[in-house]
């Protein structure tokens, strides 16, 4: 494990020490919650988008005649 520094402005400080302790967390732990929140994110937005290379609107429309043309249920109509 390593350790870092990291510089942030005292307004912004102030803000997660108060969800910190609402949380009962340690700053810490936040950091380390927000950090993974946000590559899981990217690392999301890049496996859609890889996949999407590889789509063809033909696949698409193929899979999309296999689906039955049943009317929604009534709490799934818009």
């Amino acid at each position: 494990m390593k350790t870092m520094s990291l510089r942030m402005p005292d307004y912004l400080k102030l803000a997660v020490n108060d969800i910190c302790q609402s949380e009962k967390i340690s700053l810490n732990q936040f950091i380390l919650n927000a950090l993974s929140e946000k590559v899981s994110a990217l690392q999301t937005i890049d496996i859609i988008e890889k996949k999407a290379q590889k789509a063809s609107k033909e696949d698409f429309l193929c899979a999309l005649n296999q689906v039955s043309n049943n009317e929604p249920y009534e709490n799934d109509k818009l």
